[in-house]
């Protein structure tokens, strides 16, 4: 299997990879250690063959890419003068909050979550609301009660929806995008749905666009999303931003022309291209591979380690990792994985209070590595209670 193969990243410029320590593997930051499809290669392959790469601009072949893959994936009929462009969501998210918000007025996000939210809110001068998700018996929920509180505050503009979610990685239900959309609704705030990891969910989930629960929610929110995550080209910088409000597109693309941001890379658009129209057979292998991934990490640490508790997640190539039976103070567990298990994960305390003594691990890599990585996590936390 192709999936299987292991590939050496560590001179290719890869953050994931950069770090002086070659004995640490790097199981952090959402980018997967697998070779894109054939397809986009060969794309890539043909642009860069013409040997010019100059300013590049989008075409109507990327618009129909574009349209044909919402439609065939989640019955979305997108028109052409809602989709927008920025060169990754945490870019097109600084924008949208300038357009939509007044320094002081207040955003909502639900804690533990994708921690470039914070900075970005607080880039704007504007004011995080914190409507921290309830976890329970190894699941998360949404606390409606105190959403609906924190909306209903007149500085309130925005709320940020991480739809699935990450790092906890759930695919939210029809109903509960539902009585979100009519919270916001009712009390005017604007959604900003990153749905970066729609694409992949795990057997017996399907992703919801939160755009498409009903047809008031086209008037007060925008769709980001993007191929990079599902095809593993996020360094082609192509984010997708779906804007069905007129008046807030004009205003977002007229900040994204005046910060000189809205033009593509000279292989975005051919990549996305390929992506949409010719990927759906390796995203499948993909997909079946990290449930596979994902099987095998929750049986190991049952078995091994039952002091880590997973977060089992219905999206995403992530894993929520409940580390707090380890009795490691929350502000070491991350260097205890980083200096013990030789192992770098993503910090839990980074996502929120709600991600103190949690720990998050990226599983899309070849199993030998996964193996490798685990044996390790044994090794230390063994070590570490024969200590005790």
């Amino acid at each position: 299997m192709q999936l299987e193969k292991l590939i050496d990243r560590r001179k290719t410029h890869s953050v994931k990879w950069y770090i002086e320590d070659q004995d640490i593997i790097p199981l952090c930051i959402a980018d997967m250690d697998f070779q894109v499809s054939e397809e986009i290669v060969n794309a890539i392959s043909h642009k860069a063959l013409h040997g010019i790469y100059g300013y590049s601009t989008f075409c109507e072949r990327y618009y129909d890419a574009v349209q044909y893959w919402w439609k065939t994936q989640y019955d979305w009929e997108l028109k052409r003068e809602w989709i927008s462009f920025s060169p990754g969501i945490i870019p097109g998210i600084n924008l949208l909050l300038k357009a939509l918000t007044q320094p002081g007025d207040g955003v909502i996000v639900q804690d533990p979550v994708y921690y470039p939210f914070f900075s970005t809110i607080e880039t704007q001068g504007c004011i995080i609301l914190n409507n921290s998700l309830i976890y329970s018996n190894g699941a998360y929920e949404m606390n409606f009660e105190d959403f609906e509180e924190k909306a209903s505050q007149p500085n309130t503009k925005v709320f940020i929806l991480c739809s699935p979610h990450n790092p906890v990685g759930r695919v939210w239900t029809f109903e509960e995008l539902r009585k979100i959309g009519e919270i916001c609704d009712k009390h005017g705030v604007f959604v900003i749905s990153d749905e970066m990891h729609g694409d992949l969910t795990y057997s017996g989930y399907k992703h919801i666009p939160f755009a498409t629960v009903h047809p008031n929610h086209l008037k007060f929110s925008i769709t980001c999303a993007a191929p990079s995550k599902t095809f593993n080209i996020a360094g082609m910088q192509s984010s997708i931003f779906i804007i069905p409000n007129k008046d807030v597109k004009e205003k977002y693309e007229g900040l994204l022309t005046g910060y000189g941001l809205m033009r593509p890379n000279a292989f975005a658009v051919e990549g996305t291209i390929a992506a949409y129209y010719k990927g759906l057979p390796w995203l499948q292998e993909v997909k079946g591979y990290l449930e596979e991934n994902l099987q095998y990490v929750c049986s190991f640490l049952k078995e091994y380690i039952p002091s880590i508790k997973v977060v089992k997640p219905e999206a995403t190539h992530l894993i929520w990792l409940d580390c707090r039976d380890l009795g490691i103070p929350h502000d070491k567990l991350h260097s205890f994985f980083l200096e013990n298990v030789r192992v770098r994960l993503d910090e839990g305390m980074k996502f929120g209070r709600g991600g103190y003594g949690f720990e998050r691990i990226n599983i899309a890599c070849p199993r030998e590595v996964l193996t490798e990585a685990l044996l390790r996590m044994k090794a230390a936390v063994k070590g570490k209670e024969e200590t005790c």
